[in-house]
């Protein structure tokens, strides 16, 4: 059933929906970018297996949910904690996967009324103040580069990225398979071999088509296609500052970090940054895994997550 909450922090309406067993131990499962609450997630059979119950949202400006402009990574804790009140949640977990990863730490670094029991970013980008000890884009695909760093030019007008990304949206209306195929073209092997399972596939088109309608978007222009402020929303925030310091996550939340070695879209490089600077999580690193390997490997992670909160 599809729920509706106000958030705390905007005061804006966040679109929700939950699987699995009501009285299982409850996961937050934060989509990627773009994305939403119906990105890939495991079958209801198997949550029931894992003792696991997922609620998934979607961020603002996506799917069903109010956009919420020139919001920072910090503000997603508040979306998290608007929908445990309502479904009156005393201990959960959070797991985020490459853009909901950020949000995930957030969670674990403020921990709201001590409600975080576990947390895990799977495949996650590194905070952008990051320092001269890493080089935000080395090893990242071209296409991120191109559109971060002509956010980075422009900011704080957004129009320029909001006409990239407008076209990008119209694509995945017309077509999403022809923005998997975009995205395919610079995935390494491994990740290519994963998005070309049937499952993993229909879920990831189901999810881009959810991304870019309903809420969050701009009136188009005469003719041009509409911006998913949603997406550009969440871009804007990863290169400015996150609202929080990794730093401050320490043994009080047990923290997974789960990274793919060969990962273009977030490169290794930002894993071993996040490991460095929150030295009390477990830091997973995957060899011969790249960026959607964290699908296959989310199961696993969940168990990880449900263990540790006890």
């Amino acid at each position: 059933m599809v729920m509706t909450v106000l958030s705390a922090g905007s005061g804006r309406l966040i679109t929700y929906e939950t699987w699995g067993d009501p009285d299982a131990h409850p996961v937050f499962l934060l989509h990627g970018t773009p994305g939403s609450r119906l990105g890939p997630r495991p079958r209801t059979f198997d949550l029931h297996k894992l003792g696991v119950r997922i609620i998934a949202h979607d961020r603002p400006g996506y799917g069903g949910s109010e956009r919420h402009a020139r919001r920072a990574i910090v503000d997603g804790v508040h979306d998290v904690d608007a929908i445990a009140q309502d479904l009156d949640l005393k201990r959960y977990s959070v797991v985020g996967r490459s853009g909901g990863a950020p949000h995930a730490l957030a969670c674990a670094a403020l921990n709201l009324g001590s409600q975080v029991a576990s947390a895990a970013a799977m495949v996650s980008i590194a905070p952008p103040d990051s320092g001269p000890e890493l080089d935000w884009f080395a090893g990242m695909a071209e296409s991120n580069v191109t559109t971060y760093r002509l956010l980075d030019r422009c900011m704080p007008d957004q129009t320029l990225v909001g006409e990239l990304l407008a076209r990008n949206a119209d694509t995945i209306r017309r077509d999403p398979t022809l923005f998997l195929g975009g995205l395919s073209g610079e995935m390494p092997q491994t990740d290519r071999v994963v998005v070309e399972d049937p499952g993993i596939r229909r879920l990831l088109l189901i999810n881009y088509l959810s991304a870019v309608g309903e809420y969050g978007e701009d009136d188009a222009p005469a003719a041009g296609p509409r911006a998913p402020m949603g997406w550009v929303d969440d871009l804007v925030a990863f290169r400015s500052p996150w609202g929080f310091d990794v730093s401050a996550i320490d043994g009080s939340v047990p923290v997974m970090l789960w990274h793919g070695e060969r990962d273009v879209f977030a490169p290794v490089a930002h894993f071993h940054w996040l490991a460095h600077h929150i030295p009390s999580a477990r830091a997973v690193l995957q060899p011969s895994a790249a960026h959607f390997a964290a699908l296959p490997a989310l199961p696993q992670v969940l168990a990880w997550l449900r263990d540790q909160a006890g």
